[in-house]
């Protein structure tokens, strides 16, 4: 089995920062794509950015310029730099991976989510 947790979260003023890591574990040949997706109170779970094992980057339009998504392939984590923080950045933030573990197909694991809770 794989695992995924995520650190980091917290209560920030608007205009602050908070750094997100999430760590992979577990039996694990290779990670592909890691992503991280938040979801507000009363709102669907939305994607927020996504890192390729080779570093290229996604990001969904409203934190572009403001989030900063990177990872460690040899120690299997990602981490999510979040500035400028806005009260709609508000959320719990889910870490997800696609993991190979061995010759069959990869897995898509989900972390439990870390609470992001930014004030006006």
């Amino acid at each position: 089995q794989v695992q995924l947790v995520e650190s980091g979260g917290g209560l920030v003023q608007a205009g602050g920062s908070l750094s997100l890591s999430c760590a992979a574990s577990g039996i694990i040949l290779s990670i592909g794509v890691m992503a991280w997706y938040r979801q507000a109170p009363g709102k669907q779970r939305e994607f927020v950015a996504s890192i390729t094992s080779r570093s290229s980057t996604v990001y969904t339009d409203s934190v572009k310029g403001r989030f900063t998504l990177s990872r460690d392939n040899a120690k299997n984590t990602v981490n999510l730099q979040m500035g400028s923080l806005k009260p709609e950045d508000t959320g719990v933030y889910y870490c997800n991976a696609i993991v190979s573990q061995n010759a069959g197909r990869p897995t898509l694991y989900w972390g439990q989510g870390t609470q992001v809770a930014v004030s006006s």
